[in-house]
Protein backbone atom coordinates (compact mmCIF):
# COMPACT_ATOMS: atom_id res chain seq x y z
CA UNK A 1 0.00 0.00 0.00
CA UNK A 2 1.51 3.59 -1.11
CA UNK A 3 1.25 5.91 2.29
CA UNK A 4 -0.69 8.50 2.23
CA UNK A 5 0.84 11.75 1.97
CA UNK A 6 1.80 12.53 5.75
CA UNK A 7 1.71 16.46 7.03
CA UNK A 8 3.74 17.55 9.24
CA UNK A 9 1.75 17.95 12.58
CA UNK A 10 4.08 19.06 15.27
CA UNK A 11 2.74 15.85 16.92
CA UNK A 12 5.33 14.47 19.85
CA UNK A 13 4.54 11.07 21.46
CA UNK A 14 2.62 13.26 23.88
CA UNK A 15 -0.31 14.07 21.63
CA UNK A 16 -3.32 14.62 22.98
CA UNK A 17 -6.79 13.25 22.27
CA UNK A 18 -10.32 14.03 23.32
CA UNK A 19 -12.61 10.85 24.03
CA UNK A 20 -15.90 10.01 23.62
CA UNK A 21 -18.63 7.63 23.06
CA UNK A 22 -20.08 7.13 19.47
CA UNK A 23 -22.43 4.57 19.12
CA UNK A 24 -21.13 2.27 21.81
CA UNK A 25 -17.33 2.75 20.90
CA UNK A 26 -14.62 4.93 22.13
CA UNK A 27 -13.15 7.52 19.23
CA UNK A 28 -10.16 9.68 20.00
CA UNK A 29 -9.88 12.47 18.43
CA UNK A 30 -6.68 14.89 18.22
CA UNK A 31 -7.02 18.37 19.72
CA UNK A 32 -7.29 20.80 17.25
CA UNK A 33 -9.36 18.25 14.61
CA UNK A 34 -12.80 17.43 14.49
CA UNK A 35 -14.12 14.41 13.08
CA UNK A 36 -16.10 14.49 9.64
CA UNK A 37 -16.53 11.22 8.76
CA UNK A 38 -16.31 7.02 9.62
CA UNK A 39 -14.56 5.05 7.32
CA UNK A 40 -17.65 2.10 7.47
CA UNK A 41 -16.60 0.02 4.36
CA UNK A 42 -15.59 -0.51 0.50
CA UNK A 43 -16.95 -0.43 -2.61
CA UNK A 44 -15.87 -2.26 -5.84
CA UNK A 45 -12.36 -3.19 -6.16
CA UNK A 46 -10.32 -0.02 -7.15
CA UNK A 47 -9.98 1.22 -3.26
CA UNK A 48 -13.33 3.05 -3.14
CA UNK A 49 -14.25 4.06 0.55
CA UNK A 50 -18.23 4.12 2.21
CA UNK A 51 -17.51 6.88 4.74
CA UNK A 52 -20.50 8.07 6.92
CA UNK A 53 -20.70 11.37 7.11
CA UNK A 54 -21.01 13.70 9.91
CA UNK A 55 -20.74 17.20 8.97
CA UNK A 56 -23.79 19.16 7.47
CA UNK A 57 -21.30 21.30 5.36
CA UNK A 58 -22.46 19.42 1.26
CA UNK A 59 -19.15 20.77 0.04
CA UNK A 60 -16.64 18.91 2.90
CA UNK A 61 -16.19 16.23 0.19
CA UNK A 62 -16.04 18.06 -2.69
CA UNK A 63 -12.88 16.19 -4.74
CA UNK A 64 -9.83 18.29 -4.40
CA UNK A 65 -10.85 18.97 -0.67
CA UNK A 66 -7.84 17.87 2.09
CA UNK A 67 -9.02 15.27 5.10
CA UNK A 68 -6.56 13.88 7.84
CA UNK A 69 -6.50 10.18 8.40
CA UNK A 70 -7.10 8.03 11.72
CA UNK A 71 -4.96 9.29 14.69
CA UNK A 72 -1.80 9.49 12.94
CA UNK A 73 -3.90 12.22 11.35
CA UNK A 74 -1.78 11.28 7.47
CA UNK A 75 -3.09 14.51 5.11
CA UNK A 76 -4.89 12.80 2.08
CA UNK A 77 -6.73 14.58 -0.34
CA UNK A 78 -10.17 13.69 -2.03
CA UNK A 79 -9.92 11.93 -5.55
CA UNK A 80 -13.82 11.31 -6.74
CA UNK A 81 -16.56 11.22 -4.52
CA UNK A 82 -20.11 10.89 -4.98
CA UNK A 83 -23.60 10.22 -2.89
CA UNK A 84 -24.08 6.67 -1.94
CA UNK A 85 -26.95 5.34 -0.03
CA UNK A 86 -27.22 7.76 2.59
CA UNK A 87 -23.27 7.44 2.76
CA UNK A 88 -20.14 9.49 0.84
CA UNK A 89 -18.23 6.98 -1.59
CA UNK A 90 -14.49 8.53 -1.73
CA UNK A 91 -11.33 7.91 -3.57
CA UNK A 92 -8.34 9.28 -1.39
CA UNK A 93 -4.91 9.61 -2.54
CA UNK A 94 -2.45 6.73 -1.59
CA UNK A 95 -5.55 4.73 -1.52
CA UNK A 96 -5.31 2.38 -4.43
CA UNK A 97 -6.86 -0.75 -4.32
CA UNK A 98 -9.72 -2.67 -2.51
CA UNK A 99 -7.11 -4.37 -0.31
CA UNK A 100 -6.04 -0.42 1.16
CA UNK A 101 -9.25 0.67 1.03
CA UNK A 102 -10.24 -2.77 3.90
CA UNK A 103 -7.49 -1.94 5.91
CA UNK A 104 -8.83 1.65 6.46
CA UNK A 105 -12.59 0.40 8.00
CA UNK A 106 -13.61 1.85 11.21
CA UNK A 107 -10.82 4.69 10.57
CA UNK A 108 -11.76 8.60 11.29
CA UNK A 109 -11.35 11.31 9.01
CA UNK A 110 -10.49 14.90 10.62
CA UNK A 111 -10.20 18.08 9.52
CA UNK A 112 -8.76 21.10 11.73
CA UNK A 113 -10.70 22.91 13.64
CA UNK A 114 -9.76 25.95 11.70
CA UNK A 115 -11.20 24.50 8.83
CA UNK A 116 -14.42 24.33 9.66
CA UNK A 117 -17.54 26.64 8.67
CA UNK A 118 -18.63 29.18 11.19
CA UNK A 119 -22.02 28.37 13.34
CA UNK A 120 -24.84 30.20 13.78
CA UNK A 121 -25.75 31.49 17.52
CA UNK A 122 -26.74 28.78 19.71
CA UNK A 123 -25.57 26.24 17.16
CA UNK A 124 -22.59 23.65 18.33
CA UNK A 125 -20.19 21.18 17.04
CA UNK A 126 -21.03 17.80 18.40
CA UNK A 127 -17.47 17.46 19.40
CA UNK A 128 -17.98 20.35 21.78
CA UNK A 129 -20.80 19.38 23.41
CA UNK A 130 -19.90 15.70 23.98
CA UNK A 131 -17.79 15.78 26.82
CA UNK A 132 -18.93 19.01 28.48
CA UNK A 133 -20.48 18.85 32.26
CA UNK A 134 -23.88 19.52 32.79
CA UNK A 135 -25.36 21.22 35.79
CA UNK A 136 -28.45 22.57 36.78
CA UNK A 137 -29.27 26.09 37.13
CA UNK A 138 -28.91 26.12 40.88
CA UNK A 139 -25.56 24.17 40.46
CA UNK A 140 -26.43 20.82 40.81
CA UNK A 141 -24.09 18.34 38.61
CA UNK A 142 -26.00 16.07 36.80
CA UNK A 143 -22.93 14.13 34.74
CA UNK A 144 -21.46 14.56 31.56
CA UNK A 145 -22.45 14.31 27.67
CA UNK A 146 -21.75 11.28 26.82
CA UNK A 147 -23.63 11.22 22.88
CA UNK A 148 -26.03 13.20 20.90
CA UNK A 149 -29.48 11.70 19.65
CA UNK A 150 -30.57 13.16 15.97
CA UNK A 151 -34.35 12.96 16.49
CA UNK A 152 -34.36 14.71 13.20
CA UNK A 153 -36.73 17.60 14.90
CA UNK A 154 -33.96 18.24 17.56
CA UNK A 155 -30.91 16.67 19.10
CA UNK A 156 -31.06 14.94 22.93
CA UNK A 157 -27.89 15.09 24.46
CA UNK A 158 -27.57 12.01 26.46
CA UNK A 159 -26.00 12.54 29.87
CA UNK A 160 -24.00 9.83 31.76
CA UNK A 161 -24.85 10.60 36.42
CA UNK A 162 -21.83 10.27 37.77
CA UNK A 163 -23.31 7.96 40.42
CA UNK A 164 -24.83 5.41 37.94
CA UNK A 165 -22.77 5.58 34.68
CA UNK A 166 -25.21 2.61 33.23
CA UNK A 167 -27.95 5.17 33.81
CA UNK A 168 -28.98 7.66 31.11
CA UNK A 169 -30.14 11.32 31.39
CA UNK A 170 -31.96 12.29 28.44
CA UNK A 171 -32.26 16.34 27.47
CA UNK A 172 -33.72 17.76 24.25
CA UNK A 173 -31.55 20.18 22.94
CA UNK A 174 -34.16 22.95 23.19
CA UNK A 175 -34.28 26.70 24.37
CA UNK A 176 -36.46 25.62 27.76
CA UNK A 177 -33.93 23.20 28.40
CA UNK A 178 -30.54 24.38 27.63
CA UNK A 179 -30.13 27.45 29.43
CA UNK A 180 -26.68 28.22 28.96
CA UNK A 181 -23.51 26.65 27.04
CA UNK A 182 -20.27 28.22 28.26
CA UNK A 183 -17.67 26.41 25.90
CA UNK A 184 -14.86 27.93 27.49
CA UNK A 185 -15.64 26.05 30.65
CA UNK A 186 -16.75 22.87 28.91
CA UNK A 187 -20.23 23.37 31.02
CA UNK A 188 -23.52 23.37 29.85
CA UNK A 189 -26.76 24.42 32.49
CA UNK A 190 -29.25 23.63 32.04
CA UNK A 191 -33.60 23.43 33.65
CA UNK A 192 -35.27 20.19 34.50
CA UNK A 193 -38.70 19.95 32.89
CA UNK A 194 -40.85 17.93 34.60
CA UNK A 195 -40.45 14.34 33.85
CA UNK A 196 -36.98 14.54 32.58
CA UNK A 197 -35.03 13.35 35.65
CA UNK A 198 -36.45 9.99 36.89
CA UNK A 199 -35.87 10.08 40.67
Amino acid sequence: MQQPESKPTGRSSGQRFKTYTHRNRKVRIPLGYMAVGLITGTHGLRGELKVEVHSDNPARFAVGNRLWLGEGLAEVEILTSRPHKGQALLTLSGVDDRADADALRGTWLFIPNEDAAELDEDTYYVHDIIGAAVQTQDGRPLGVVKDILFTGANEVYIVAPPDAPDREILLPAIADVILHVDLEQGLITVNLLPGLLEE
